[in-house]
């Protein structure tokens, strides 16, 4: 069946093959579209081959508390901009194939992310960047945005991040993990920066060691604020608060 027409027509033109509990299924779309795939298994190995292009590892986000997979350098920055985004509250890499017929031959996708955000939707994130879309990259990005209109995700493709603002969240995400939140330093740098000040003061506000961890954590989080957009951060980025609370 194709995939294209009406919704209702779409839900069966389309199937999902996923892991779940260990086994592997494959269903239509309107089987399975209410599955939470923000917790499923990558339908295909990470590889990474000598002197290849890519390049996949495995990324600890602290969004989910366990190890998020990614096969390029882009993929690996996207994900970690989604760690950092408070609107989402899950994630998984490759979590299907998405299978259709294009009217001459049988296709298939795997899209890079599922994304559950706070409100419950689902949102399916492929990365790619504009100058490296082929013409089969391309049908299946439009056939993956039409399956998940079908079923109320949302489709994003996006491409290489802003350099300034990925080196600053790179930087950040280092001090992303729980056991750089120092309650009593927090404290102290929520009180000095409530209204907008230079990090430097925060530099200078106790051990260097002690307090700048901390900083960076509140940062991550967005209980403190700062233009991460216009310059590498440093002593004189202005920092201030933030209150985007996860």
């Amino acid at each position: 069946m194709r995939c294209d027409g009406p919704p209702w027509l779409l839900l069966s033109a389309f199937e999902l093959d996923f892991v779940e509990a260990g086994e592997r299924r494959r269903l239509s779309l309107g089987q399975v579209w209410d599955r939470r795939f923000e917790f499923a298994d990558p339908v295909r190995e990470f590889r990474w081959a000598k002197g290849g292009q890519g390049f996949a590892g495995w990324y600890f986000s602290a969004t989910v508390g366990d190890h998020v997979g990614y096969e390029s350098w882009l993929e690996r920055d996207r994900l970690i901009l989604l760690d950092r985004e408070p609107g989402v509250v899950g994630i998984a890499s490759q979590p299907f194939w998405l299978h259709w017929h294009d009217g001459r031959r049988q296709r298939r996708h795997a899209p890079d992310y599922f994304v559950r955000l706070a409100d419950g939707r689902g949102q399916v994130v492929d990365v790619r960047a504009g100058d490296r879309i082929e013409s089969a990259n391309a049908e299946a990005f439009s056939a993956t945005e039409r399956a998940c209109r079908a079923v109320g995700w949302e489709f994003s493709r996006v491409g290489e991040p802003e350099p300034v603002l990925m080196e600053n969240v790179r930087w950040l995400s280092r001090y992303r993990r729980s056991r750089c939140a120092n309650p009593e330093v927090a404290e102290r740098l929520l009180d000095l920066f409530s209204e907008p000040t230079t990090a430097g003061w925060g530099f200078a506000s106790g051990r260097t060691l002690v307090v700048l961890p901390v900083l960076f954590h509140l940062l991550w989080h967005g209980d403190l604020a700062a233009d991460l957009e216009s310059e590498p951060l440093s002593s004189t980025t202005l920092v201030g608060a933030g209150g985007r609370a996860r």
